[in-house]
Formats: C-alpha cells, sequence, structure tokens
C-alpha cells in the first residue's frame, strides 16, 4: 500500500504527518514523540549513525564522531557543495540531508507499515533573501535529496500556510488572519482568509493576500546572542597588543553559527588561532577559544547557548557557564542583553511585517487572528513587537513545533 503524507524538515526540528478522513496526525519518530530534532551524529567510536535527540546524546556525554545540526541551512548557500570529513570519507552535504531525510521516511512507515509514495514538502517563503536564483536552487536541491529516498510524487506548500490550513479545522466563521513562522532558519508571514466554508476547497491561492519571509530564525538568534555576550570571553572584538587592529573575527563568527562550527576543526585553524594568541592583547582569552577548537566542545557551546536563550523566554536574567576542557567561562546574561543583540534582528521582522501587509492592502488593525507557529514566537522581544503592532488581534498559539506538519499532512490528503 502506497501513502501519502507531509514533510516539515525543519532547521531545528522535523515532522512528517499523515491525514485520514480529514484528520491529521503526526506520526511517533522517536521514543513515541512526534518531533525528532534535525541532528545526526556520526559515531567514530561505535562506527554506527545516530539521529535526533539520541545523536545529540551521544555528542554531548562525550562520544568520539561528527554533530551536524542545522542541516536545512546549507540549502541556497555555497556549504551544500562542500563535503566535511566523517572519519576517512569526505561526504558531501548533499549526502548527509538524504541520511536524515531517509531516516524520517523509514520510521514514518515502520509507524504505518506502509510505503510512503507521495509528499508535501514544506519550505519557507524564502530560503535565501533577495537571491531569487539560489532560492529557487535551494528548493530544487531539496526536492533531489527528498525524491532519491523513493518520493515518486514530490510537491511543495509554504510552511505559514500548512500551518493556516492546521488552524482553520477549528474556526467558526471567517476570519483576516497573519501567520507568524518563526523557525530555526527562517521567518515566513503570511495574510491569509479562514473559514469553515473556505477549508473545504483544494484551490486556495485566492485566499492568501500574500506571503514573504526573511532568513532569519532561532539558530540567528543564538549566533547574535553568542556573539554578543560569549565569544568577547574568548578574545571576539578584542584587538592586537599593539592596538594596530581588532583579532580576526570569522573563526568567532564559525563558533557561534551552527553549521560553520566543523569548519573550525582542522590543522589550518589551530595554526591560525595560535598565531592570533601570540599576538593579542589579551591572550588568555584567545587561549580559551583554543581550548574550545582543539576539542571539539563547539557544538556543546552552542547547545549551552541556546539553552540560556530558551531559559530567557521565561527568566529575566540567567547565569552563563561551560566548562571547556582546560578553561571555564562564565557570565551573567539578562534578558534586557537579549532583547538588545536582537534589535537589528526584530526590526527587520518588523518591516517584513509591514510589507506584507502592504502587499496585500491592509492595514495592521485588519488582522483579526495572529497565528503564532515556531519556537521563536516565544522570545520575549518577539512577543512585545507582534502585541505593539497588533494590539486588537486574538493571538492563537498553534502546536509551535506540530501545526506546519499538521498542515502539510491535510494539503497532501487534498492533493494527492
Amino acid at each position: 500500500m502506497t501513502l501519502n503524507c507531509g514533510l516539515d524538515f525543519g532547521t531545528s526540528n522535523s515532522t512528517l504527518g499523515v491525514a485520514a478522513n480529514g484528520v491529521p496526525q503526526l506520526l511517533p519518530l522517536e521514543d513515541g514523540k512526534q518531533t525528532i530534532p534535525s541532528a545526526i551524529f556520526f559515531s567514530f567510536e561505535e562506527d554506527a549513525t545516530y539521529f535526533g535527540r539520541k545523536a545529540l546524546s551521544e555528542y554531548v556525554t562525550g562520544g568520539d564522531g561528527r554533530i551536524m545540526r542545522a542541516l536545512k541551512s546549507v540549502l541556497g548557500t555555497s556549504l551544500i557543495n562542500d563535503k566535511t570529513r566523517i572519519k576517512k570519507n569526505l561526504v558531501p552535504f548533499t549526502d548527509i540531508l538524504g541520511f536524515f531525510i531517509a531516516e524520517l521516511k523509514q520510521r514514518a512507515e515502520a509507524a504505518l507499515d506502509g510505503e510512503l509514495d507521495q509528499v508535501v514538502v514544506g519550505r519557507p517563503v524564502r530560503f535565501v533573501d533577495e537571491d531569487d536564483v539560489a532560492d529557487a536552487q535551494a528548493q530544487a536541491q531539496l526536492e533531489a535529496a527528498v525524491r532519491q529516498q523513493g518520493y515518486r510524487h514530490v510537491e511543495f506548500q509554504f510552511e505559514p500556510i500548512a500551518a493556516a490550513l492546521d488552524y482553520e479545522r477549528t474556526v467558526e466563521r471567517e476570519e483576516l488572519a497573519l501567520v507568524v513562522d518563526l523557525g530555526g532558519g527562517t521567518s515566513d508571514f503570511t495574510v491569509i482568509r479562514v473559514s469553515p466554508e473556505r477549508a473545504r476547497s483544494t484551490e486556495r491561492a485566492g485566499d492568501i493576500l500574500a506571503t514573504a519571509g526573511v532568513h532569519i530564525g532561532g539558530t540567528d538568534f543564538d549566533r547574535l546572542l553568542s556573539l554578543g555576550k560569549v565569544m568577547p570571553m574568548l578574545g571576539y572584538q578584542t584587538e592586537t597588543a599593539d592596538h594596530k587592529r581588532v583579532l580576526p573575527s570569522a573563526p568567532y563568527y564559525d563558533l557561534a553559527t551552527w553549521h560553520r562550527i566543523n569548519r573550525l576543526y582542522n590543522a589550518k585553524t589551530l595554526s591560525e588561532l595560535r598565531s592570533t594568541r601570540n599576538e593579542a592583547e589579551h591572550p588568555e582569552l584567545v587561549e580559551r577559544m583554543i581550548d574550545i577548537v582543539d576539542n571539539r566542545l563547539g557544538h556543546r557551546l552552542g547547545a549551552t547557548v541556546e539553552e540560556a536563550k530558551i531559559a530567557l523566554s521565561d527568566a529575566e536574567a540567567v547565569d552563563f557557564t561551560f566548562e571547556g576542557h582546560e578553561h571555564t567561562i562564565g557570565t551573567r546574561i539578562s534578558r534586557d542583553d537579549f532583547n538588545a543583540v536582537l534589535e537589528n534582528s526584530v526590526g527587520r521582522l518588523r518591516a517584513t511585517i509591514q510589507a506584507t501587509l502592504s502587499q496585500a492592502g491592509v492595514g495592521p488593525e485588519a488582522i483579526e487572528t495572529l497565528i503564532l507557529t515556531g519556537g521563536s514566537t516565544l522570545v520575549p522581544a518577539i512577543v512585545s513587537a507582534l502585541g505593539e503592532m497588533f494590539p486588537a488581534a486574538r493571538t492563537v498559539r498553534t502546536d509551535v513545533l506540530g501545526s506546519v506538519g499538521l498542515g502539510l499532512a491535510l494539503d497532501a490528503s487534498r492533493r494527492f
């Protein structure tokens, strides 16, 4: 028996869902859970590959190997053509994407006891900002990776529209809604009319008044928080001893960016960092950086930054501590600190929302409902900005990690 499904391959987490009689459900993909972190760990000790939470656990507990996260972020960038070293082999990023998508398909088919042949894949409104060629290439790269795993029929749907389809199952009258989909790698906005009657239609193009997106997401917030509060403890933005220049920023940027961390793990980078230390005004700070890179602790540091970001959604301040192999760093991070490093990004999000409304020909007062999906909608600076822009709108929080997958499953059942 061949089946159709909706695949939400996310930067941080992924889901896969099916629908029967108009009712969607997400399939258990890991230990009974319907979400799985988009992560792979190649264990060198066991010569095995782990996925999701198990991948993160194996890495955090000190297993020797290579961790890969934020896999979706390489789509449409030059990194997609790179290869990463897995033991003695150089493996293309396209193959690594395929490994993860194939694992999702295999787990879903085991849960269904059937073959998945048709799929609607979620995509952000923009994979790549202001570059239509690269954006189209990103979708083509993702489609190729999906087809290579055995899906014969592949369609795409914008992720915010999928979230609207999920929400629409609960509405009792027509509403003009703004879908705010803030994921790990992108932020998308859609003005759409929803109603019980419209929900029964398979053609919804006329109900979508406008849609726009920008390449800003949760992993960018991690990076900005890291650069603002953590990397300075490793020498970022400090000067050389002769005060003639600031230390090179590229390695710090790579260490703060999930999908670039592995680029640091080579002899050339370590040699350059040691040269930097020798001419630094504060060599002890750069020594901490060397400790992290030499012992391949970058992803653990990134995970600790992410934990602090999440904690600041509820707490006014957190104590940040990270123990390296030979050095420990620590600082206090307040919510005001977090808001400050996000100021420019929040401004870009506001501008994109305003552009979406202008494209739709409506003002903020016309939006009756805000449909929020994606983990980054919990960030306090985002919550505050939306409240200021839409004071009269009703806010609906969907399943922040599952609503897109549910909507894609509904879409697949209608298309196929």
